[in-house]
């Protein structure tokens, strides 16, 4: 064999060709760590930012480790994830003594004071779903519901259930001085209402991200299902949350710095008048502006240059 080919290589196929297309690689969510009760482990931070917060109490939040407790009946029934929030399916919130809280509930602590249906728009389920709501408005109980095309809508509703359930919440804190329940539910209670709750988790706590929210949801509803989609879509509106708080830290920051520092009687930045769109023109028509110069001075480069015709 001549010795020119004795060295020539090419490429072989190392691996099956895939033709699919490529995916974000998956969300792993972990279990919870256990305390020496073998119950998972999992803190919570609230915002005090409404006054009916003042008055709830997350110690003993996880009473049960689902995974070794854990029974098929049981996802018929609604469970609690915050002492306010309940999550469950539509049979849930058509269960009389369950809404009247004689059953499901901490003793002595009431019923449900709001449901919240989150359902598919233009679906048979959302048609059955109305009965459920009239069974709880013949209870006084108040009825709310977020109708959505497809999953992917829950997370521009995200921010409106958020709303929903705090105002709720601050109205009945305000009329009777105690600390109302609201009650999330789809038809399984499983996937779009565990979503709702899961986004609330991460919204009102300062320390709770997409995964320990989902952590929690899973620790007292166990049959609560996030497939990839719904994980993607607490991931992305979990950086939406981030960013909004790194915005308001920095504009507080900010206007912190300038009402301390700046004398008497001079401008601050949130006094300061806006740039006029005259002036952006004026600097556009002068050619080079200060910006210019500090990004293009020094280049000894030109990748355009003018030549006479």
């Amino acid at each position: 064999m001549p010795s020119d080919l004795e060295t020539f290589s090419y490429p072989h196929k190392a691996a099956a060709y895939s033709y699919r297309v490529p995916t974000p690689p998956r969300i792993v969510v972990p279990p919870p760590a256990l305390n020496s009760d073998a119950l998972p482990e999992i803190s919570l931070l609230a915002f005090r930012s409404t006054n009916f917060l003042d008055s709830v109490d997350y110690n003993n939040l996880i009473t049960q480790n689902a995974l070794l407790e854990w029974t098929y009946e049981r996802r018929r029934e609604a469970q609690m994830v915050l002492p306010y929030l309940y999550l469950g399916p539509m049979t849930a919130a058509k269960d009389v003594p369950f809404l009247r809280g004689k059953a499901g509930h901490v003793p002595d602590q009431g019923g449900i004071t709001m449901v919240l249906g989150v359902r598919q728009r233009h679906s048979f389920e959302s048609k059955l779903m109305n009965g459920a709501l009239r069974k709880a408005q013949e209870m006084g109980i108040e009825c709310r519901t977020v109708d959505l095309a497809s999953n992917q809508d829950l997370i521009h509703s995200f921010p409106e259930t958020t709303a929903l359930i705090n105002d709720h919440l601050a109205r009945h804190f305000h009329t009777s001085g105690q600390v109302g329940k609201v009650l999330v539910f789809c038809e399984s209670g499983n996937e779009r209402s565990a979503g709702v709750v899961a986004a609330y988790l991460m919204e009102t706590h300062t320390d709770v991200d997409f995964i320990k929210a989902m952590q929690l949801v899973q620790a007292q509803r166990f049959c609560a299902n996030f497939d990839d989609a719904m994980k993607r879509l607490l991931q992305g509106y979990w950086d939406i949350l981030c960013a909004k708080r790194q915005v308001a830290a920095v504009d507080a920051a900010s206007v912190r710095a300038d009402t301390t520092a700046a004398p008497t009687g001079m401008p601050t930045n949130a006094n300061r008048p806006k740039r006029s769109l005259q002036r952006d023109v004026d600097e556009d028509m002068e050619g080079v502006t200060d910006d210019d110069v500090e990004r293009f001075g020094g280049r000894s480069f030109a990748p355009f240059m003018d030549h006479s015709l």
